[in-house]
Parts: C-alpha cells; sequence; structure tokens
C-alpha cells in the first residue's frame, strides 16, 4: 500500500576500518550496540524500523517533524559519546533523508523517497545529514536546526537532478546561517549562477576532467559509478567526495585508509581521515597512502574561477 513518508537511511563510516583494528567479535559488539541504540532512538521518536544493513538502519516515519528530530537527537548524542569511545570505535554517522510516496510490501518499503534517501546517506559525509527538498518544506521548526540548500545534485539512477538540502543540526550553529525553505529557491539559484563559473580540474595519469560546481559532488574511487575513476588497488571503492558548501570546494574522505592533500607553495600537507578539507588554487591528492610512498596514486587538481 502507497502512503506519503518519510525515509531515513544511517550509516557508520569507519566500519571497515573497525573490522580491521578489533576482533570480529568485538567489532561485532560494537557494530550491534550502535544499530540498537539507533533504533531505540528512532522508535521513541514514532519511526519504524525497516530493516538493519550491516552498520546501517533504515527507518520509516509517518510525520517529517519526527523523523528529523530522531536523527538531529541521534547526532548531537552520538556526537558527544564519540568522545568516550576509544579511536578504534569513533565511528561517524551520516544519513540520508527523504519524504514521499513510500510502497509497503511484506514488511519492506520501496519507492523513489527510498532510493532518494539512500543516495543522500552515501553522498553524505562524516557527521553529515542530507535531505530532499520536501523535507524542510513539511518539517516545520525545531530548535537550532537549519536547512541550507546544496543546489540540484545529480543522482545515479534518476534522469533529473534532485534538489538536495543540508541539515545544520549542531547545537553551536551560528544563527547567522541562512534558513533556507524551499519559497527561497529563486534566491538560492541566482546565487549559484553568479559561481557558476568557478571549476575544478583533476587529473589522474592520462585522464583529465573538469567539473563545474553544479555538476557537484563528485565522488572519486575505483569503481565505475564514480564520476572520477582511479582504477588503482589501493584506492577504496568510493574514496574522497567533491563537494560545494558555503562557497567553497571541500575534498571529504570517506575511505578506508584516508587522503592526503598538498597544495602547491605549501609547506606540510593535510592528512584527512573521514575528515574533509577546502581545496583552493591547485596541488595534489594521494589516495590510500602518504606521498612519502613511492608511486603513491596521486590525482592532480586545480580549481579556477
Amino acid at each position: 500500500m502507497s502512503a506519503p513518508s518519510t525515509v531515513v537511511f544511517t550509516d557508520l563510516i569507519g566500519s571497515t576500518v573497525a573490522f580491521e583494528s578489533l576482533d570480529n567479535a568485538k567489532s561485532s559488539q560494537v557494530l550491534t550496540h550502535l544499530t540498537r541504540w539507533i533504533r531505540a532512538i528512532f522508535e521513541a521518536r514514532g519511526g519504524r524500523v525497516v530493516k538493519t544493513l550491516g552498520g546501517g538502519v533504515l527507518a520509516a516515519f509517518e510525520h517529517t517533524q519526527d523523523a528529523i528530530e530522531a536523527v538531529v537527537e541521534m547526532q548531537r548524542a552520538h556526537q558527544r559519546r564519540l568522545s568516550e569511545r576509544p579511536e578504534e570505535e569513533q565511528l561517524a554517522l551520516r544519513v540520508g533523508v527523504a519524504t514521499g510516496e513510500v510502497e509497503n510490501l511484506d514488511g519492506d518499503c520501496y519507492g523513489d523517497a527510498v532510493i532518494l534517501a539512500s543516495r543522500f546517506c552515501e553522498l553524505a559525509g562524516p557527521h553529515e545529514i542530507w535531505c530532499n527538498d520536501a523535507v524542510p518544506a513539511a518539517a516545520g521548526q525545531s530548535k537550532g536546526v537549519m536547512f541550507r540548500h546544496l543546489g540540484s545534485i545529480n543522482i545515479r539512477g534518476r534522469a533529473e537532478p534532485c534538489s538536495a538540502f543540508h541539515i545544520d543540526w549542531k547545537e553551536e550553529a551560528s544563527s547567522t546561517l541562512m534558513t533556507q525553505q524551499p519559497g527561497m529557491e529563486t534566491l538560492i539559484h541566482a546565487k549559484m549562477s553568479d559561481v557558476s563559473r568557478v571549476k575544478i580540474e583533476l587529473t589522474w595519469q592520462d585522464q583529465t576532467a573538469t567539473f563545474s560546481i553544479l555538476e557537484l559532488p563528485v565522488q572519486i574511487g575505483r569503481t565505475r559509478q564514480c564520476e572520477f575513476v582511479v582504477n588503482d588497488p589501493r584506492v577504496s571503492r568510493v574514496h574522497a567526495r567533491i563537494v560545494w558548501r558555503n562557497g567553497n570546494i571541500f575534498i571529504v574522505d570517506v575511505s578506508s585508509n584516508g587522503t592526503w592533500v598538498n597544495f602547491a607553495g605549501g609547506s606540510a600537507e593535510v592528512q584527512l581521515r573521514r575528515d574533509e578539507c577546502v581545496i583552493k588554487g591547485s596541488g595534489e591528492i594521494s589516495l590510500g597512502l602518504a606521498f612519502t610512498h613511492e608511486n603513491a596514486p596521486m590525482v592532480r587538481f586545480r580549481v579556477s574561477g
């Protein structure tokens, strides 16, 4: 039976590293504890946990406001918990949320909202929550929560781009950040057109590709589903993302082994491990290995405009 619902996908970034650092019994215990904790938060807010997928959870909510309050409560509580955990257990959460028609069948759920929530979860960085434009329209007001428009995002498996929002959930978030409601989209698109000249060029071996900010996010990795493929066994299937946010281009590491960034003319490289940094000018990105390793897989970048 089809009905409007808000679907939530959560994923634990770093679960592969946890399994490598801990023995199987301990790592399974850590993941099981976290997924049970997430389930309890969702169910307390009226959500129905459809299934767990390794380190991920799929849930559906009848009311969008309940879904937003659940994922924000989860991220805030998890942020506080991280400082109390040993390094190998500090797994970041990323979340995708989508509101739309959902088909419920035999205990599972299907539909465009399910696909969107899953894709947004894949695209989100550590500690991030992404959602479609139907969410802020239906969510109402939550204390300290702001919706920031990310522009039109190309979603794998969909012919048309989707308007995406980032949910700023941190309690110390500046009040100067704009709460982007759908009625402001004309203004947002005007601002996006002002910076559409900004481009990033990526080069690996004899492969070069240029992306405008309207084509971001771009995924870098080993699989053909990535927009920029680096076919090297030391590179994760999806290793890093290039995203546009707050007037800057960021690189977000989502890999198992880390990412290193070296800026032209800079004195020190930046190491990212499930973290992010702004990239400007030109330089090199090393995937999976530090620059000191011989023949490390390196992507050159140049930001223009």
